[in-house]
Protein backbone atom coordinates (compact mmCIF):
# COMPACT_ATOMS: atom_id res chain seq x y z
CA UNK A 1 0.00 0.00 0.00
CA UNK A 2 2.79 2.42 0.88
CA UNK A 3 4.49 1.78 -2.46
CA UNK A 4 1.24 2.51 -4.29
CA UNK A 5 0.78 5.80 -2.41
CA UNK A 6 4.34 6.89 -3.17
CA UNK A 7 3.87 5.96 -6.85
CA UNK A 8 0.69 8.07 -7.04
CA UNK A 9 2.39 11.04 -5.36
CA UNK A 10 5.34 10.79 -7.74
CA UNK A 11 3.00 10.61 -10.71
CA UNK A 12 0.95 13.63 -9.65
CA UNK A 13 4.00 15.75 -8.77
CA UNK A 14 5.85 15.05 -12.01
CA UNK A 15 2.64 15.30 -14.04
CA UNK A 16 1.96 18.80 -12.74
CA UNK A 17 5.59 19.86 -13.20
CA UNK A 18 5.70 18.66 -16.80
CA UNK A 19 2.24 20.03 -17.61
CA UNK A 20 3.07 23.57 -16.48
CA UNK A 21 3.45 25.76 -19.57
CA UNK A 22 3.36 22.80 -21.95
CA UNK A 23 1.23 24.76 -24.45
CA UNK A 24 4.12 27.17 -25.08
CA UNK A 25 4.97 27.54 -27.91
CA UNK A 26 1.51 27.51 -29.44
CA UNK A 27 2.86 26.24 -32.76
CA UNK A 28 4.36 22.99 -33.98
CA UNK A 29 8.10 22.86 -33.34
CA UNK A 30 10.96 20.53 -34.26
CA UNK A 31 9.73 17.00 -35.14
CA UNK A 32 6.15 17.76 -34.12
CA UNK A 33 5.75 18.76 -37.77
CA UNK A 34 6.01 15.04 -38.64
CA UNK A 35 4.02 13.34 -35.90
CA UNK A 36 1.10 15.69 -35.25
CA UNK A 37 -0.02 15.69 -38.93
CA UNK A 38 0.28 11.89 -38.87
CA UNK A 39 -1.99 11.83 -35.82
CA UNK A 40 -4.47 14.16 -37.51
CA UNK A 41 -4.57 11.89 -40.55
CA UNK A 42 -5.58 8.96 -38.35
CA UNK A 43 -8.72 10.86 -37.36
CA UNK A 44 -9.91 11.22 -40.93
CA UNK A 45 -12.87 9.02 -41.97
CA UNK A 46 -10.76 7.27 -44.60
CA UNK A 47 -6.97 7.19 -44.44
CA UNK A 48 -5.63 9.36 -47.23
CA UNK A 49 -2.79 8.22 -49.46
CA UNK A 50 0.07 8.43 -49.02
CA UNK A 51 0.22 7.53 -45.33
CA UNK A 52 2.08 10.20 -43.36
CA UNK A 53 5.20 9.18 -41.42
CA UNK A 54 5.21 5.50 -42.46
CA UNK A 55 8.79 5.06 -41.22
CA UNK A 56 7.64 4.53 -37.62
CA UNK A 57 5.07 2.16 -36.07
CA UNK A 58 1.65 3.68 -35.35
CA UNK A 59 0.95 3.38 -31.61
CA UNK A 60 2.46 6.68 -30.40
CA UNK A 61 0.79 8.54 -33.26
CA UNK A 62 -2.49 6.82 -32.42
CA UNK A 63 -2.18 8.10 -28.85
CA UNK A 64 -1.51 11.63 -30.16
CA UNK A 65 -4.60 11.27 -32.38
CA UNK A 66 -6.69 10.18 -29.38
CA UNK A 67 -5.50 13.21 -27.44
CA UNK A 68 -6.35 15.54 -30.32
CA UNK A 69 -9.82 13.98 -30.42
CA UNK A 70 -10.17 14.55 -26.66
CA UNK A 71 -8.63 18.01 -26.17
CA UNK A 72 -8.86 19.43 -29.69
CA UNK A 73 -6.29 20.19 -32.37
CA UNK A 74 -4.43 22.58 -30.07
CA UNK A 75 -1.04 22.48 -28.28
CA UNK A 76 -2.50 20.66 -25.26
CA UNK A 77 -4.00 18.05 -27.56
CA UNK A 78 -0.69 17.53 -29.34
CA UNK A 79 1.45 17.29 -26.22
CA UNK A 80 -0.64 15.89 -23.37
CA UNK A 81 0.13 12.22 -24.15
CA UNK A 82 3.84 13.02 -23.74
CA UNK A 83 3.12 14.61 -20.36
CA UNK A 84 1.24 11.50 -19.30
CA UNK A 85 3.92 9.05 -20.42
CA UNK A 86 6.76 11.16 -19.01
CA UNK A 87 5.07 11.01 -15.61
CA UNK A 88 4.52 7.27 -15.97
CA UNK A 89 8.17 6.79 -16.93
CA UNK A 90 9.25 8.34 -13.62
CA UNK A 91 6.91 5.99 -11.76
CA UNK A 92 8.46 3.08 -13.67
CA UNK A 93 11.94 4.15 -12.57
CA UNK A 94 10.64 4.16 -8.99
CA UNK A 95 9.38 0.59 -9.47
CA UNK A 96 12.77 -0.44 -10.86
CA UNK A 97 14.37 1.10 -7.78
CA UNK A 98 12.05 -0.82 -5.47
CA UNK A 99 12.99 -4.08 -7.15
CA UNK A 100 16.72 -3.40 -7.11
CA UNK A 101 17.16 -1.73 -3.72
CA UNK A 102 14.17 -3.08 -1.74
CA UNK A 103 13.77 0.27 0.02
CA UNK A 104 11.53 3.31 -0.47
CA UNK A 105 14.20 5.99 -0.05
CA UNK A 106 16.62 4.83 -2.75
CA UNK A 107 13.72 4.09 -5.12
CA UNK A 108 12.34 7.63 -4.73
CA UNK A 109 15.85 9.06 -5.15
CA UNK A 110 16.27 7.13 -8.41
CA UNK A 111 12.96 8.50 -9.71
CA UNK A 112 13.93 12.07 -8.78
CA UNK A 113 17.33 11.76 -10.44
CA UNK A 114 15.66 10.43 -13.59
CA UNK A 115 13.39 13.48 -13.61
CA UNK A 116 16.20 15.92 -12.85
CA UNK A 117 18.34 14.57 -15.69
CA UNK A 118 16.46 17.14 -17.86
CA UNK A 119 15.98 14.78 -20.80
CA UNK A 120 12.72 13.23 -19.56
CA UNK A 121 11.31 16.68 -18.75
CA UNK A 122 12.05 18.12 -22.19
CA UNK A 123 11.05 15.02 -24.13
CA UNK A 124 7.72 14.83 -22.26
CA UNK A 125 6.74 18.30 -23.45
CA UNK A 126 7.00 17.74 -27.20
CA UNK A 127 4.84 15.56 -29.46
CA UNK A 128 7.54 13.07 -30.46
CA UNK A 129 7.63 9.27 -30.20
CA UNK A 130 10.53 8.65 -27.81
CA UNK A 131 8.79 9.29 -24.51
CA UNK A 132 6.08 6.72 -25.33
CA UNK A 133 8.64 4.04 -26.14
CA UNK A 134 10.54 4.93 -22.94
CA UNK A 135 7.46 4.70 -20.71
CA UNK A 136 6.40 1.29 -21.97
CA UNK A 137 9.94 -0.11 -21.92
CA UNK A 138 10.67 1.07 -18.36
CA UNK A 139 7.58 -0.71 -17.03
CA UNK A 140 8.69 -3.78 -18.97
CA UNK A 141 12.18 -3.54 -17.48
CA UNK A 142 10.73 -3.22 -13.97
CA UNK A 143 8.63 -6.35 -14.61
CA UNK A 144 11.62 -8.27 -15.95
CA UNK A 145 13.79 -7.22 -12.99
CA UNK A 146 11.12 -8.42 -10.58
CA UNK A 147 10.65 -11.70 -12.41
CA UNK A 148 14.40 -12.24 -12.55
CA UNK A 149 14.47 -12.75 -8.79
CA UNK A 150 11.44 -15.11 -8.69
CA UNK A 151 11.52 -18.89 -8.88
CA UNK A 152 8.47 -18.72 -11.17
CA UNK A 153 8.96 -15.65 -13.36
CA UNK A 154 6.38 -16.62 -16.00
CA UNK A 155 3.80 -13.89 -15.35
CA UNK A 156 6.38 -11.14 -14.87
CA UNK A 157 8.29 -12.09 -18.00
CA UNK A 158 5.01 -12.17 -19.95
CA UNK A 159 4.17 -8.67 -18.68
CA UNK A 160 7.65 -7.57 -19.73
CA UNK A 161 7.01 -8.96 -23.20
CA UNK A 162 3.72 -7.05 -23.31
CA UNK A 163 5.47 -3.80 -22.39
CA UNK A 164 8.26 -4.29 -24.90
CA UNK A 165 5.72 -5.03 -27.63
CA UNK A 166 3.93 -1.76 -26.88
CA UNK A 167 7.25 0.09 -26.77
CA UNK A 168 8.31 -1.27 -30.16
CA UNK A 169 4.87 -0.31 -31.51
CA UNK A 170 5.82 3.30 -30.74
CA UNK A 171 9.37 3.18 -32.07
CA UNK A 172 11.62 0.30 -33.04
CA UNK A 173 14.23 1.31 -30.46
CA UNK A 174 11.86 -0.42 -28.02
CA UNK A 175 13.26 -3.67 -29.40
CA UNK A 176 16.68 -2.96 -27.84
CA UNK A 177 15.76 -3.70 -24.19
CA UNK A 178 13.71 -6.70 -25.37
CA UNK A 179 16.87 -8.02 -27.03
CA UNK A 180 18.71 -7.49 -23.74
CA UNK A 181 16.17 -9.70 -21.94
CA UNK A 182 16.42 -12.39 -24.61
CA UNK A 183 20.21 -12.43 -24.38
CA UNK A 184 20.16 -12.53 -20.56
CA UNK A 185 17.74 -15.47 -20.40
CA UNK A 186 19.50 -17.32 -23.23
CA UNK A 187 22.94 -16.94 -21.63
CA UNK A 188 21.72 -18.07 -18.21
CA UNK A 189 19.94 -21.08 -19.70
CA UNK A 190 23.07 -21.93 -21.71
CA UNK A 191 25.25 -21.75 -18.59
CA UNK A 192 22.78 -23.95 -16.73
CA UNK A 193 22.86 -26.43 -19.59
CA UNK A 194 26.63 -26.55 -19.31
CA UNK A 195 26.25 -26.93 -15.52
CA UNK A 196 28.46 -23.86 -15.12
CA UNK A 197 28.48 -22.32 -11.65
CA UNK A 198 30.68 -20.15 -9.51
CA UNK A 199 33.00 -21.98 -7.10
CA UNK A 200 32.05 -19.68 -4.23
CA UNK A 201 28.45 -19.15 -5.34
CA UNK A 202 25.93 -17.31 -3.17
CA UNK A 203 22.30 -16.20 -3.27
CA UNK A 204 23.20 -12.78 -4.75
CA UNK A 205 24.90 -14.19 -7.86
CA UNK A 206 23.37 -13.06 -11.15
CA UNK A 207 23.52 -16.68 -12.34
CA UNK A 208 22.61 -19.67 -10.16
CA UNK A 209 21.93 -23.31 -11.07
CA UNK A 210 18.54 -23.16 -9.34
CA UNK A 211 17.29 -20.07 -11.20
CA UNK A 212 13.80 -20.46 -12.76
CA UNK A 213 13.53 -24.28 -12.50
CA UNK A 214 10.14 -24.47 -14.28
CA UNK A 215 10.78 -21.89 -17.02
CA UNK A 216 10.86 -23.92 -20.25
CA UNK A 217 11.72 -23.03 -23.82
CA UNK A 218 8.06 -22.61 -24.79
CA UNK A 219 7.60 -20.21 -21.89
CA UNK A 220 10.59 -18.24 -23.18
CA UNK A 221 9.17 -18.18 -26.72
CA UNK A 222 5.73 -17.11 -25.49
CA UNK A 223 6.99 -14.33 -23.19
CA UNK A 224 9.68 -12.81 -25.39
CA UNK A 225 8.50 -13.59 -28.93
CA UNK A 226 4.80 -14.42 -29.18
CA UNK A 227 3.44 -11.85 -26.71
CA UNK A 228 5.47 -8.84 -27.92
CA UNK A 229 4.98 -9.75 -31.60
CA UNK A 230 1.21 -10.14 -31.17
CA UNK A 231 0.83 -6.86 -29.33
CA UNK A 232 3.07 -5.06 -31.80
CA UNK A 233 1.26 -6.32 -34.91
CA UNK A 234 -2.17 -5.63 -33.38
CA UNK A 235 -1.41 -1.89 -33.44
CA UNK A 236 -1.27 -1.99 -37.25
CA UNK A 237 -4.79 -3.43 -37.59
CA UNK A 238 -6.58 -0.04 -37.32
CA UNK A 239 -4.55 1.16 -40.33
CA UNK A 240 -4.36 -1.96 -42.50
CA UNK A 241 -7.17 -4.16 -41.23
CA UNK A 242 -6.34 -7.85 -41.32
CA UNK A 243 -4.37 -7.46 -44.55
CA UNK A 244 -1.22 -9.49 -43.93
CA UNK A 245 0.50 -8.17 -47.11
CA UNK A 246 -0.24 -4.60 -46.03
CA UNK A 247 1.13 -5.14 -42.51
CA UNK A 248 4.24 -6.91 -43.84
CA UNK A 249 4.86 -4.12 -46.36
CA UNK A 250 4.67 -1.62 -43.51
CA UNK A 251 7.40 -3.55 -41.66
CA UNK A 252 9.57 -3.54 -44.77
CA UNK A 253 9.18 0.24 -45.04
CA UNK A 254 10.19 0.73 -41.39
CA UNK A 255 13.15 -1.65 -41.74
CA UNK A 256 14.42 0.13 -44.85
CA UNK A 257 14.31 3.51 -43.12
CA UNK A 258 15.91 2.17 -39.93
CA UNK A 259 18.89 0.61 -41.69
CA UNK A 260 19.47 3.08 -44.51
CA UNK A 261 22.69 5.07 -44.69
CA UNK A 262 21.42 7.43 -47.40
CA UNK A 263 20.23 10.15 -45.03
CA UNK A 264 21.25 13.77 -45.32
CA UNK A 265 23.11 15.46 -42.49
CA UNK A 266 21.46 17.58 -39.83
CA UNK A 267 22.69 20.59 -37.89
CA UNK A 268 22.28 18.84 -34.54
CA UNK A 269 23.23 15.28 -35.50
CA UNK A 270 25.76 13.47 -33.32
CA UNK A 271 27.42 10.06 -33.17
CA UNK A 272 26.63 7.51 -30.45
CA UNK A 273 30.09 7.61 -28.76
CA UNK A 274 29.54 11.29 -27.93
CA UNK A 275 26.14 10.96 -26.24
CA UNK A 276 27.28 10.07 -22.68
CA UNK A 277 29.58 13.11 -22.73
CA UNK A 278 26.73 15.43 -23.83
CA UNK A 279 28.89 16.84 -26.62
CA UNK A 280 26.15 17.91 -29.02
CA UNK A 281 22.65 18.80 -27.78
CA UNK A 282 19.54 19.20 -29.92
CA UNK A 283 17.93 22.63 -30.07
CA UNK A 284 14.19 22.13 -30.41
CA UNK A 285 13.28 25.81 -30.26
CA UNK A 286 15.07 29.16 -30.36
CA UNK A 287 12.72 32.13 -30.84
CA UNK A 288 13.41 35.81 -30.25
CA UNK A 289 10.50 37.20 -28.21
CA UNK A 290 11.86 40.62 -27.25
CA UNK A 291 14.84 42.93 -27.45
CA UNK A 292 16.83 40.77 -25.05
CA UNK A 293 14.49 37.84 -24.51
CA UNK A 294 14.40 34.44 -26.16
CA UNK A 295 12.25 31.34 -25.81
CA UNK A 296 14.53 28.32 -25.93
CA UNK A 297 14.16 24.56 -25.61
CA UNK A 298 17.25 22.38 -25.77
CA UNK A 299 17.59 18.69 -25.12
CA UNK A 300 20.99 18.61 -23.44
CA UNK A 301 20.81 16.52 -20.30
CA UNK A 302 21.81 17.68 -16.84
CA UNK A 303 25.62 17.41 -16.64
CA UNK A 304 25.41 17.24 -12.82
CA UNK A 305 23.53 13.95 -13.22
CA UNK A 306 24.76 12.37 -16.43
CA UNK A 307 28.51 13.00 -16.12
CA UNK A 308 28.76 11.51 -12.59
CA UNK A 309 26.68 8.59 -13.87
CA UNK A 310 29.62 7.44 -16.03
CA UNK A 311 31.95 6.49 -13.14
CA UNK A 312 28.90 5.05 -11.33
CA UNK A 313 28.29 2.75 -14.29
CA UNK A 314 31.95 1.73 -14.18
CA UNK A 315 31.45 0.71 -10.53
CA UNK A 316 28.38 -1.34 -11.52
CA UNK A 317 30.41 -3.06 -14.22
CA UNK A 318 33.20 -3.79 -11.74
CA UNK A 319 30.80 -5.21 -9.15
CA UNK A 320 29.13 -7.42 -11.74
CA UNK A 321 32.48 -8.88 -12.77
CA UNK A 322 34.12 -9.12 -9.34
CA UNK A 323 31.26 -9.76 -6.92
CA UNK A 324 28.62 -10.98 -9.43
CA UNK A 325 25.88 -8.85 -7.85
CA UNK A 326 22.49 -9.17 -9.51
CA UNK A 327 21.49 -5.53 -9.07
CA UNK A 328 24.75 -4.28 -10.61
CA UNK A 329 24.33 -6.77 -13.46
CA UNK A 330 20.79 -5.67 -14.32
CA UNK A 331 21.65 -1.96 -14.18
CA UNK A 332 24.60 -2.21 -16.52
CA UNK A 333 22.74 -4.61 -18.85
CA UNK A 334 19.84 -2.20 -19.37
CA UNK A 335 22.20 0.74 -19.75
CA UNK A 336 24.79 -0.69 -22.13
CA UNK A 337 22.40 -2.88 -24.13
CA UNK A 338 20.05 -0.13 -25.43
CA UNK A 339 23.00 2.27 -25.78
CA UNK A 340 25.50 0.09 -27.66
CA UNK A 341 22.74 -1.24 -29.93
CA UNK A 342 23.03 2.04 -31.84
CA UNK A 343 26.62 1.14 -32.72
CA UNK A 344 25.32 -1.85 -34.70
CA UNK A 345 23.03 0.16 -36.98
CA UNK A 346 24.49 1.27 -40.32
CA UNK A 347 22.64 4.60 -40.41
CA UNK A 348 24.83 7.63 -39.83
CA UNK A 349 22.15 10.06 -38.66
CA UNK A 350 21.88 10.12 -34.87
CA UNK A 351 20.70 12.53 -32.18
CA UNK A 352 21.23 12.92 -28.46
CA UNK A 353 17.59 12.06 -27.73
CA UNK A 354 18.35 8.48 -28.84
CA UNK A 355 20.31 8.34 -25.56
CA UNK A 356 17.14 8.98 -23.51
CA UNK A 357 16.56 5.34 -22.35
CA UNK A 358 20.13 4.61 -21.14
CA UNK A 359 20.37 8.11 -19.64
CA UNK A 360 17.23 7.39 -17.61
CA UNK A 361 18.51 3.99 -16.44
CA UNK A 362 21.76 5.70 -15.38
CA UNK A 363 19.92 7.18 -12.39
CA UNK A 364 19.75 3.65 -10.96
CA UNK A 365 23.53 3.37 -11.23
CA UNK A 366 23.98 6.59 -9.28
CA UNK A 367 21.74 5.38 -6.47
CA UNK A 368 23.50 2.01 -6.44
CA UNK A 369 26.88 3.69 -5.88
CA UNK A 370 25.71 6.36 -3.45
CA UNK A 371 24.18 3.78 -1.10
CA UNK A 372 26.92 1.22 -1.59
CA UNK A 373 28.80 -0.12 1.44
CA UNK A 374 28.74 2.14 4.47
CA UNK A 375 27.92 5.36 2.62
CA UNK A 376 25.95 7.75 4.86
CA UNK A 377 22.30 8.19 3.96
CA UNK A 378 22.65 11.97 3.63
CA UNK A 379 25.11 11.58 0.75
CA UNK A 380 22.42 10.26 -1.60
CA UNK A 381 20.02 13.08 -0.76
CA UNK A 382 22.77 15.68 -1.01
CA UNK A 383 23.39 14.48 -4.55
CA UNK A 384 19.66 14.64 -5.35
CA UNK A 385 19.71 18.25 -4.14
CA UNK A 386 22.66 19.06 -6.39
CA UNK A 387 20.84 17.43 -9.31
CA UNK A 388 17.79 19.58 -8.62
CA UNK A 389 19.96 22.70 -8.60
CA UNK A 390 21.31 21.79 -12.03
CA UNK A 391 17.80 21.08 -13.31
CA UNK A 392 16.53 24.42 -11.99
CA UNK A 393 19.46 26.30 -13.53
CA UNK A 394 18.60 24.76 -16.91
CA UNK A 395 14.88 25.64 -16.82
CA UNK A 396 15.37 28.81 -18.92
CA UNK A 397 16.52 26.61 -21.79
CA UNK A 398 14.25 23.66 -20.99
CA UNK A 399 10.82 25.32 -20.92
CA UNK A 400 9.83 27.96 -23.46
CA UNK A 401 7.36 29.52 -21.02
CA UNK A 402 10.21 30.52 -18.68
CA UNK A 403 12.20 32.34 -21.33
CA UNK A 404 15.65 33.76 -20.81
CA UNK A 405 17.95 36.61 -21.67
CA UNK A 406 20.85 36.39 -24.06
CA UNK A 407 23.19 36.87 -21.11
CA UNK A 408 21.80 33.83 -19.29
CA UNK A 409 21.87 31.86 -22.51
CA UNK A 410 25.56 32.62 -23.01
CA UNK A 411 26.40 31.65 -19.42
CA UNK A 412 24.62 28.31 -19.76
CA UNK A 413 26.30 27.45 -23.04
CA UNK A 414 29.61 26.41 -21.48
CA UNK A 415 31.00 24.73 -24.60
CA UNK A 416 30.95 25.95 -28.17
CA UNK A 417 29.53 22.61 -29.35
CA UNK A 418 26.42 23.23 -27.24
CA UNK A 419 25.33 26.16 -29.43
Amino acid sequence: MRAAIVAVVLFLATHLAILAGVTTPDKLYFDEIHYVPAGRQMLEPATAAPLLNPMHPPLAKQLIALSILTFGDVPLGWRYPGVLFGSLAIVAVYLCGLVLFAAQGPAVAAALLAFFNQMVFVQSRIAMLDIFALGFSLFAIASFMHGFRQSRPHLWFALAGLGFGLSAACKWSGLFPLAVCIVIVAVIRLMQGWRAQFADGNADDWNRPDLWPDFRFWHFAACFVLVPASVYLATFVPLYGLSIPGILKAQQRIFTDTTTTAIAGHTYMSAWPSWPLLVRPVWYLFDKIGDDRIAAIVLLGNPLVLWPALPALAVCLRDWIVTRRTDAFLIQAFYFGPYLAWALLPRTLGFLYYYLPPATVASLALVYVLRRGNSPRWLLWAFVTIAFAGFAAMLPISAALVGTSMGTFVRLMIFESWI
